[in-house]
């Protein structure tokens, strides 16, 4: 069993899509085992970002991330990582298949919606900045 992180990201809840888009994860086969709402501090935006930190759209997605809340949530299952991340769809939603969150719900290539980890070093780092051990069931 593999874990992945994901975020729910400013514009998707503030268009009340959490449910929606949580409701796609579990249809994938994936299972929440941490979940949570949070509306992040700039610095704990640029925490998490830390390695854009030289990219030239690091103040930008910092600033959006920390707009308002996200819910944040630890998936598992099987390659949980390269599931959820083929289940997001492209970064960009024009360029996202049909059936993937972004093609249906992002607005634009920063929002995008959701946000899951690339690789099983990310995805550690991830879990571990928004949860402890006591928060994850499983």
């Amino acid at each position: 069993m593999e874990r992945t992180l994901s975020i729910i990201k400013p514009d998707a809840v503030s268009r009340n899509l959490a449910g929606a888009i949580l409701n796609m994860i579990q249809d994938s086969g994936l299972t929440v085992v941490a979940m949570k709402m949070i509306h992040m501090s700039k610095a704990q935006a640029e925490g998490f970002y830390h390695v854009h930190k030289a990219r030239p759209f690091f103040a930008d997605l910092t600033a959006f991330m920390c707009s308002g809340p996200v819910v944040v949530s630890i998936l598992e299952g099987d390659n949980a990582i390269a599931r959820y991340r083929t289940l997001m769809g492209a970064t960009n939603p024009a360029n996202a298949e049909e059936g993937t969150i972004r093609k249906r719900y992002a607005l634009d290539i920063e929002k995008n919606s959701v946000h899951g980890s690339d690789a099983p070093e990310t995805a550690a780092f991830e879990t571990a900045y928004f949860f402890s051990n006591l928060e994850i069931v499983g």
